[in-house]
């Protein structure tokens, strides 16, 4: 079989398990996120957190909430990473510096995972299991919940109430994502991934000695890691590592688990909304936009010209053979379209286009179908900009889903869309124009700029991926991209909340027959239009000093 018809073969598998679970986990979203029933288990952790989960709250409490548990959660992951060397269980590492500590815990509670260290040199079993693998859940959950909060502004009229933001997160947990990673958790266990608490050992014999490997409960990680859109390995090597990734059917089933919830969220929309349509057109812009992504990074990480690459039949430098081309280029374009930032290839080891397509995708702001939540309010935010913009060309106040677009929603959304890539090119820039951090890069030129421009790309975006060139573990950099990850997830956040306030408060708009119809085909090509307009007069001159410049110097 050759690479392309085998590649061809995953994706038409993985759109087929997607098809499958779309619908009934869809559904089975709404009705937790609907339901006024609490289960057992829940009520022992609302009444151990002291919260009532029967209390609506407005869009500044409902912020207050996800701002104070994300702060909590932050300062208990530095505290725990500050403090291992005299944790048991710690594999004898020693405590994490101040500005790692920093870094990493802003990284995982802003759903970003990135990692600045080397995960079996450095984080023991309590830090990895009690710390990263628990906000691998709970970062996810607070992005549900926002997505959902929005949803609601939406789907209510004449209230500012939002719903309970403790019964969302602990909901999103126990009821969505922890019976999926237990099922997941086996399968990869199955596939052959490691999953103990086993200490450091000697792992065969290689030339010159042995190896030394530790083990770990890496198979539960692995798939929260994925399920949640986290992206933080266990092993430095992440996705491309046998024991996290052993085979091919595990990257298959690695990549359905981080589109998986991102997808089927636009189903929950719908019914939430009372329109499954209205669901099917915003999945539609996600499926059109990952599919298109996903075929020319194919195209050019297969038609890599010069004698290297006709030997192997491709790009192949930085890909793991058991994964090839094919598995290598579905799951980079997977994770930089979701806010997932797994990698089981070095993406600076692409072609110049096809780390152009990595950076790109994530500049577009990972909606596509984005990350667990953030995918989808991110996506709704553009649909807002993008009836706006249809209804500055016809000259009518313009509307969405019953809810007109004033002034008020417009600064909202606009200031949403403007966060990011104000942090990513106000970085980058000082970043190139200071001495120190150009230190850290090992390339020059056009890659080396990429290498830069990709690191805050991907903290202030909370992708997590990196480049594979850049020595990120200096003061500036865990510092800065730090920074670039906690205001690029919280203060977005703040616009969607407030959002999502101003729309509930509102009366909804009966519809006529000037009404733009947002369930039809035509408003899915303007707003794939109205997201790569906005995303390529933002980007695309530092995309041409970088990727753009490389490929086209092949």
């Amino acid at each position: 079989m050759s690479p392309v018809l085998a590649g061809i073969l995953q994706l038409l598998a993985l759109v087929v398990a997607l098809g499958l679970s779309y619908r009934p986990l869809g559904d089975h979203m709404a009705k937790v996120y609907s339901s006024e029933k609490h289960l057992k288990p829940e009520k022992w952790i609302y009444k151990a957190i002291g919260a009532n989960p029967n209390v609506e709250m407005r869009w500044p409490a409902y912020l207050r909430g996800v701002l104070a548990f994300s702060a909590v959660s932050v300062l208990f992951l530095y505290l725990l990473q500050r403090l291992q060397g005299s944790l048991p269980g710690s594999l004898g590492f020693v405590s994490i510096d101040p500005d790692q500590a920093f870094n990493t815990a802003a990284s995982f509670v802003a759903n970003t995972n990135w990692q600045s260290y080397y995960g079996e040199q450095a984080m023991g079993h309590v830090v990895q299991t009690g710390g990263l693998a628990v906000q691998n859940f709970v970062s996810a959950a607070v992005g549900i919940a926002v997505a959902v909060a929005l949803v609601r502004g939406f789907a209510r009229s004449r209230t500012g109430e939002l719903g309970n933001f403790w019964a969302d997160l602990v909901r999103g947990v126990v009821r969505i994502l922890l019976p999926i990673a237990v099922i997941g958790a086996l399968v990869l266990v199955a596939c052959g991934a490691i999953q103990n608490f086993s200490g450091i050992h000697e792992v065969g014999q290689f030339t010159g000695g042995t190896q030394q490997w530790n083990g770990g409960a890496v198979a539960s990680q692995e798939v929260i890691k994925e399920l949640g859109t986290n992206g933080g390995g266990y092993f430095n090597a992440n996705s491309a590592h046998p024991f996290e990734n052993p085979n091919g059917l595990s990257n298959l089933f690695e990549i359905y688990l981080i589109l998986v919830i991102p997808f089927a969220l636009t189903r929950t929309f719908g019914r939430m909304v009372g329109s499954i349509k209205q669901g099917y057109a915003i999945l539609a812009t996600m499926a059109t936009i990952w599919l298109v992504f996903t075929g020319l990074m194919l195209w050019t990480e297969f038609a890599g010209k010069g004698p290297a690459f006709e030997i192997a039949g491709g790009a192949m430098e930085g890909k793991e053979t058991r994964f090839g081309i094919s598995g290598s280029a579905i799951f980079s374009v997977a994770t930089t379209l979701t806010s997932t930032g797994a990698v089981n290839s070095f993406h600076s080891s692409n072609t110049g286009f096809g780390g152009g397509i990595n950076l790109l995708g994530m500049q577009l702001g990972e909606i596509a179908p984005g990350g667990v939540g953030s995918g989808l309010y991110g996506m709704l935010i553009m649909a807002i900009i993008a009836v706006f913009i249809a209804g500055l060309m016809v000259g009518r106040t313009p509307e969405y889903l019953g809810k007109k677009i004033g002034t008020r929603e417009i600064k909202f959304a606009a200031l949403y869309i403007l966060v990011t890539p104000a942090l990513v090119l106000c970085f980058t820039a000082v970043a190139m124009a200071l001495p120190t951090p150009a230190n850290s890069m090992t390339n020059s030129g056009a890659h080396g700029f990429s290498e830069i421009l990709y690191a805050y790309t991907s903290g202030a975006n909370n992708n997590g991926s990196a480049f594979a060139g850049l020595n990120a573990d200096t003061q500036w950099f865990n510092t800065t991209i730090g920074i670039a990850m906690l205001v690029g997830r919280f203060l977005p956040m703040v616009f969607v909340l407030a959002l999502a306030g101003s729309l509930a408060e509102q009366a909804p708009v009966p519809e006529t027959a000037g009404t733009l119809r947002t369930e039809k085909p035509l408003f899915t090509g303007l707003l794939v239009g109205t997201i790569l307009i906005i995303t390529g007069l933002t980007y695309f001159p530092a995309l041409a000093l970088g990727p753009l410049a490389e490929g086209l110097a092949a």
